[in-house]
């Protein structure tokens, strides 16, 4: 069944839940790009995969909900400061091999995106889904465009750690402390589960015209990008 998504009723209820009672620009552009993305590619897929898309986002970019550079540095250099100090003082134990430092080409392949894109292997499997050269060009998986086809694709393909979404959201399961397998481990699995929850309970379906303005909406981008 497609499901179109009550907007207003959607953000007036993220905001007091998630959001401390105030949206940014920044945060209500990153939440409707992932909403338009769904409703406009997969509009009969599980809301509940939705619901752990938002809240993944919404922990792996500090609650900004937009793309953001590994350890939320403002350039490469700095994250690859802070990543090397955090590894020399011990911190990042279950790193094998520091994947931050600047290849032969002096391309880093650390994490970027609403969700963190790392080692350069992930960034050449996401741009045949992008159609984006990220290897030529990583910093691009910063785009939101980008960032947002990464974050979902990659959720429902497996593409980060072989589990999918529909793995632990589907008709003979809800799991939503073990979806956090699909990204990184269990790691705040607890946490995330609760966004999670919270993001779910603020999907309700819309009324009928309500859609008709999403529909006039799409038409619109739809003529614009064919111009």
């Amino acid at each position: 069944m497609v499901f179109h998504i009550d907007r207003t009723f959607f953000f007036d209820a993220v905001r007091q839940s998630l959001f401390k009672g105030t949206l940014s620009e920044g945060q209500a552009e990153g939440m409707t790009a992932i909403l338009d993305f769904f409703e406009e590619r997969m509009p009969q897929a599980d809301r509940r995969w939705l619901a752990y898309i938002l809240a993944t986002a919404f922990h792996e970019t500090a609650f900004t909900m937009q793309p953001v550079r590994e350890t939320l540095a403002g350039s490469d250099a700095m994250a690859i400061e802070i990543l090397d100090r955090a590894y020399a003082a011990g911190k990042l134990s279950w790193v094998k091999a520091a994947y931050w430092k600047p290849d032969e080409d002096g391309k880093c392949w650390l994490g970027r995106g609403l969700v963190q894109l790392t080692h350069k292997r992930n960034y050449e499997a996401m741009s045949a889904i992008t159609g984006i050269d990220l290897v030529a060009e990583p910093d691009r998986a910063m785009e939101m465009a980008a960032a947002v086809t990464i974050l979902i694709e990659g959720m429902l393909a497996g593409s980060f750690t072989g589990h999918r979404l529909a793995d632990h959201l589907n008709a003979e399961k809800e799991d939503w402390v073990n979806a956090r397998r699909i990204v990184n481990g269990t790691d705040r699995a607890e946490k995330l589960a609760e966004y999670g929850r919270t993001f779910h309970a603020a999907l309700r379906r819309e009324d009928a015209p309500g859609i008709l303005q999403r529909l006039k909406g799409w038409l619109a981008r739809a003529i614009a990008r064919l111009c």
